[in-house]
């Protein structure tokens, strides 16, 4: 997540809040969070008619193993309750007809906003990947292939890329799961190198929903799960969108 939202939501998380004004964190109840929110917030996430690009489709670039395991989930999205999540050039074509609260959001006349994740245009030289969402559990699962772009050690991505592709799963997670807005903290701990070209599975779920936080780990492995890159957790702010001002 950005800076900026970092710095918002540390403010946000202190009973005062901004100097000089009320208390600001709405109190969201369990069916607000949980309940029909959801479907929601996923169907506003996931257009079904936009001419807009979706970069979480395979290309020329995607391996063996990822194209395979993407065939599988894509299975799973028919009848085992899972969604493919689109992934567009920037979160606030994600969330067209909402704005951040509390006079957050920059005005700007530029146009060519990106997600740092597809800031790479070059197909398979930076972040391919594409995650699912399972509404009911609350899980997510990020096929991921580092491009060449990414290299740390020679050979191998960067452990920052890796790190950020879990934060990125983490929040598309923590948006649909509970209108989980901003990172609070990222933990992670690494295990093994991920090789560049190949794929990394990232295993994220919703540990808990409390004081308007929410609680997610995740587990990065290959595909075999013989293998396991990393572990991380993090928490994030619940806090909801408003909607934009009707321009009839």
């Amino acid at each position: 997540m950005i800076r900026r939202g970092i710095q918002v939501a540390a403010k946000l998380g202190h009973p005062r809040g901004f100097p000089g004004g009320p208390c600001i964190l709405p109190r969201f109840t369990p069916a607000s969070a949980f309940g029909s929110s959801t479907d929601t917030l996923v169907s506003r996430f996931c257009q079904e008619k936009t001419d807009l690009k979706d970069f979480a489709l395979p290309n020329a670039s995607w391996c063996p193993d990822m194209l395979s395991m993407y065939q599988e989930f894509l299975e799973k999205t028919k009848d085992s309750g899972w969604i493919k999540l689109p992934s567009f050039k920037s979160n606030r074509d994600h969330i067209q007809g909402l704005k951040l609260p509390l006079g957050l959001a920059i005005a700007s006349d530029k146009n060519d906003w990106r997600i740092c994740t597809r800031c790479i245009q070059e197909e398979g030289q930076g972040y391919e990947y594409v995650i699912f969402f399972h509404p009911s559990t609350k899980k997510s699962v990020c096929l991921f292939q580092p491009g060449p772009y990414l290299e740390g050690a020679p050979g191998f991505a960067h452990g920052g890329s890796l790190s950020t592709m879990m934060d990125e799963t983490f929040s598309k997670t923590a948006y649909l799961a509970g209108e989980g807005l901003f990172t609070l903290s990222l933990n992670v701990r690494f295990k093994n190198l991920v090789p560049l070209g190949s794929l990394a599975v990232l295993n994220v779920e919703v540990e808990k929903i409390e004081d308007q936080k929410l609680y997610i780990s995740c587990v990065a492995q290959s595909r075999d799960q013989k293998t396991v890159y990393a572990k991380s957790s993090a928490v994030f702010l619940q806090l909801q969108l408003e909607e934009e001002p009707s321009s009839q």
